[in-house]
């Protein structure tokens, strides 16, 4: 198998339950997540380590603090990147700081 790794998306009213799925290619697993908030989106990060997700990247609605939130929760077992906006068009052109921390 390939690199398992990990995109997580935050979107109010999303679950991460619910709103998950894998893309398999001959080279990466790629699971997708959709949290709605930073709490869930440590939660979930947590939850893609213990399943052998080794790379997850956030999308840009993360601002610096919410990064650096899952950063600390993965604790190194995974390596964590960011898609970056300044203003993120699906959160009302704010940070995800601006309106989860």
């Amino acid at each position: 198998m390939g690199l398992k790794a990990a995109f997580v998306f935050v979107a109010p009213e999303a679950d991460a339950a619910q709103h998950r799925a894998v893309v398999n290619t001959p080279v990466v697993e790629l699971t997708v997540v959709g949290v709605k908030n930073y709490a869930d989106a440590v939660a979930a990060a947590k939850k893609l380590v213990e399943e052998g997700i080794v790379a997850i990247e956030l999308c840009a609605g993360f601002g610096v603090e919410g990064v650096s939130e899952v950063k600390k929760a993965v604790g190194g077992r995974a390596a964590v990147g960011v898609v970056r906006f300044d203003n993120h068009p699906g959160l009302e052109f704010k940070s995800g700081d601006d309106m989860f921390s």
